[in-house]
């Protein structure tokens, strides 16, 4: 209980070092209840890049999720998954390369830089790619990450492809194979799901359309966003009423109802976005911080997620709705304010993967800032 307590004061240090306003930000966004300040600033990034950086090589505890066709597919995290086997899942792993080249790309000073560097250097590798593009391709594995995975993946791409630096230039376009075999996965895949997935875990089908569309967007990939555009309306544009009372549940990380906000954000006009919101999620205004339990607990410590992820969309939509603007806003700050101060590496069950959901959330935020 003491080291919990410990920890708990170092995250607390950590995220108020900050006393002076940012080069780029005007101020330092805080929640005044709470005292924690909300910005991804360079003590921030110091204390999360760690965390990723030891996760994306720490091979054991591991959860796999396969299909075992024969005997013959018994082998160990590194030998199937070269690249993305730490972080204790294959999803995991791959977010965990996204947050070391966000934050690298925010702080090119970044205290691990040449660190992540030389590790990416020996994971991005042709050969490497290879056995992770073989392994989808397995008859018993096709399916494999579907659409949670996919996403995060193309997440990564996207953050490589927007990155002016000579190392990124290299391991982008190395993972083309990957990328492009994940695109593929996208296309055949939406036009025979008849029914979008409405869940708070990993099939969500609105956040795995999210980032493919972002992604589609910054590449250029007219016929991927074409289909999720399509998609999102014939899955999204007549709901109404999202029973949010029915929100969380005891293991999500995503909101549904957010989630299915954040997708038609995307697709649809601002005007049409607000209107198709007034009636989507009336109630959104009422919207409270998940607790947390029990943080060693990796299903329980899910719901840190939760805020995380409906902070990041609430900041999102924002700027969109004029009227409910600074609500929202409101709510975010609490979602983030509630779940920073347990962000720690202290248990694995969340520090696997909560930094790039807090990273995430805080990058919308100041994009929200920034108008």
């Amino acid at each position: 209980m003491q080291e919990t307590i410990k920890w708990t004061w170092i995250l607390i240090l950590v995220f108020s070092l900050s006393c002076q306003p940012s080069p780029e930000m005007k101020e330092v966004p805080t929640d005044t209840d709470t005292g924690v300040v909300l910005d991804l600033d360079q003590a921030a990034a110091e204390r999360m890049s760690e965390m990723a950086y030891t996760c994306i090589t720490q091979e054991y505890p591991n959860k796999l999720g396969q299909v075992l066709g024969d005997s013959s597919y018994l082998a160990s995290p590194r030998e199937l998954h070269p690249i993305f086997y730490g972080c204790f899942d294959w999803h995991s792993a791959v977010h965990g390369h996204w947050s070391l080249v966000r934050l690298l790309k925010a702080y090119p000073n970044l205290s691990l830089g040449q660190g992540i560097r030389e590790k990416f250097h020996r994971h991005f590798t042709p050969e490497n790619i290879e056995i992770e593009v073989a392994y989808f391709q397995d008859r018993h594995n096709r399916n494999y990450e579907r659409t949670y995975g996919w996403a995060w993946l193309l997440k990564l791409v996207h953050e490589l492809h927007t990155w002016d630096d000579p190392d990124a230039k290299v391991w982008r376009a190395n993972l083309r194979p990957l990328e492009e075999m994940i695109v593929q996965k996208y296309l055949d895949f939406l036009p025979k799901l008849n029914y979008p997935i409405r869940v708070g875990e990993h099939p969500n089908t609105a956040f795995g359309m999210t980032f493919a569309w972002d992604y589609a967007v910054a590449v250029g990939r007219s016929d991927l966003k074409d289909l999720i555009e399509q998609r999102a309306r014939d899955y999204y544009l007549q709901d109404v009423d999202c029973p949010l009372s029915w929100e969380p549940g005891g293991f999500d990380f995503l909101s549904p109802c957010l989630e299915e906000a954040d997708i038609m954000h995307r697709v649809l006009s601002p005007e049409a976005f607000s209107s198709w919101f007034e009636k989507f999620l009336p109630s959104v205004e009422r919207m409270q911080p998940a607790t947390v339990s029990d943080r060693s607990d990796g299903k329980l410590v899910h719901l840190d997620g939760l805020n995380f992820s409906r902070a990041w969309v609430l900041y999102s939509i924002a700027s969109s709705l004029p009227n409910q603007a600074s609500a929202l806003r409101q709510i975010a700050d609490a979602h983030m304010a509630f779940s920073l101060p347990g962000l720690t590496s202290h248990d694995y069950a969340g520090g696997h993967w909560l930094a790039s959901f807090a990273i995430y959330a805080l990058d919308q935020k100041n994009q929200d800032l920034e108008g």
